[in-house]
């Protein structure tokens, strides 16, 4: 029997969810469906499955976070394939299926998207099983969805007769709300949920017959490859090269070989705030809520909170809350979200892509209070984690443990501060913030300066391979 291969898919930038879904952090690295990130949720269904630590594709950014947030959960360690730019599932798969043979190997990938919510996990297990004497005999399986309502924002696989894993006839774009009340009046139409089951050696066989130039730019890009640790790089130039294409268009539509498991698992992509709030726990009025929300008279809305939250008197609403956004919509609007951040994006405005609090390698800042020639920020540095060394042009800082203890490097000076001591990076020093300790360090920094964007920094050494 063939090995299961896990290929967990983490390359999007999930704008729909925008404002706590950010370019920098999108949906999969957030628990919003339960206490586990999307991410996490997706290793825990698969590992009773797996024969193999998994294999993520991401993107370059997001490399940190995908190496913990797997770590958190006690995943084995993953081989980690970053692209430099996104080109689509196709080619992502390929990459996949190259680092998964590449020790001898021709295990069955198991295709995952990271961002979806499936309930039924034991379900979910169990279709895998089922599909798999298929893929082993060559069949490119895919999982579709039994559908629950004639939904508009999917596309639909038309499966063959039969039981079981049975023939795909056709692929079919996103109907109108007529088409879609046809296929499910017809019977035999599923949503197409993006998951796939496939023998490794023959997804490239079939890329190789239907899409040879995206075959030969991502084994350029595999065979390229920077390796650092657990990270594969892929060469940037060859990678760039190639056609972005999805795995439907490039293989799916194309092949004799695609078939369909029928499977009714709790599955959502969560693809829009509706959608979140289809799949999270409702009260007797038809209101969900993460964090401090107070709901009178209001029915089937759906809030997000950081800090106090109060519906009075409204129906249908979104409402999200975040350090730096407030969103407020109609529940039947919502897809529009992405038009908010293709605006904020055309502005040149920071609240598309990061959120207040950043995410780092070492850690995260805080951008707390700025002004006219000043910011404040909370900085948080991990166990053992340290920052680059380097030097400012334009700013000081002024740095004050409150937690920890933090290791300065600042020229030729090296020191260690406790809480409540603090010290003076002068313009032009050459410095360095480290976590020595067992717990998580934090300081407040106070940037003074005419200049205080992040782009004013002069990397000399840097653990993470960042210039």
């Amino acid at each position: 029997m063939a090995k299961l291969q896990p290929v967990l898919l983490s390359g999007g930038s999930g704008t729909r969810l925008w404002p706590l879904s950010r370019e920098a952090y999108p949906k999969q690295f957030l628990p919003l469906a339960d206490d586990d990130t999307m991410l996490q949720a997706t290793w825990r269904r698969v590992a009773a499955l797996a024969d193999a630590a998994p294999i993520v594709v991401a993107g370059e950014e997001h490399r940190f976070l995908v190496a913990e947030q797997l770590r958190q959960i006690g995943a084995p360690t993953p081989a980690i394939l970053l692209e430099p730019v996104g080109r689509n599932t196709a080619p992502a798969i390929a990459a996949a299926a190259l680092q998964a043979m590449a020790a001898g190997d021709d295990p069955l990938l198991l295709v995952l998207p990271s961002d979806h919510v499936v309930r039924a996990a034991a379900a979910f297990q169990a279709a895998v099983r089922a599909a798999m004497p298929a893929a082993e005999a060559g069949k490119l399986v895919t999982f579709g969805i039994v559908p629950a309502a004639p939904e508009t924002g999917f596309g639909y696989i038309q499966a063959g007769p039969g039981e079981g894993v049975r023939p795909v006839l056709r692929f079919v774009e996103k109907p109108d709300a007529a088409t879609a009340q046809a296929y499910l009046a017809a019977g035999g139409y599923y949503w197409n949920s993006g998951m796939f089951l496939l023998r490794a050696s023959r997804y490239l066989e079939e890329l190789q017959r239907f899409r040879p130039d995206i075959l030969a730019s991502v084994r350029a890009a595999f065979a390229a490859a920077a390796r650092d640790g657990d990270f594969i790089r892929l060469d940037k130039t060859a990678f760039a090269a190639c056609p972005a294409d999805s795995i439907d268009y490039a293989v799916m539509e194309k092949t004799d070989a695609a078939a369909v498991l029928p499977v009714d698992i709790g599955w959502n992509d969560v693809g829009s705030w509706s959608a979140l709030w289809e799949v999270s726990a409702q009260d007797a009025d038809g209101n969900a809520h993460h964090g401090d929300v107070i709901a009178i008279d209001s029915r089937n809305s759906y809030a997000y909170a950081r800090r106090l939250v109060a519906l009075v008197g409204v129906d249908d609403l979104v409402v999200v809350e975040t350090d730096d956004a407030v969103l407020v919509a109609r529940k039947d609007r919502v897809q529009q979200v992405k038009d908010v951040v293709a605006r904020l994006k055309a502005e040149s405005r920071s609240q598309a892509v990061l959120h207040r609090e950043v995410h780092r390698p070492w850690g995260s800042y805080d951008s707390v209070d700025i002004g006219d020639g000043f910011q404040v920020k909370r900085i948080k540095v991990k166990p053992g984690a340290r920052l680059s060394l380097q030097s400012h042009t334009r700013r000081a800082e002024h740095w004050v443990v409150v937690r920890g203890t933090a290791r300065v490097t600042r020229d030729n000076d090296v020191f260690e501060l406790l809480p409540n001591q603090s010290t003076y990076i002068p313009i032009g020093a050459r410095h360095r913030l480290e976590n020595p300790g067992r717990e998580m360090l934090e300081l407040i920094e106070v940037q003074s300066g005419d200049y205080l964007g992040e782009d004013d920094i002069v990397r000399y050494e840097d653990v993470y391979g960042r210039t």
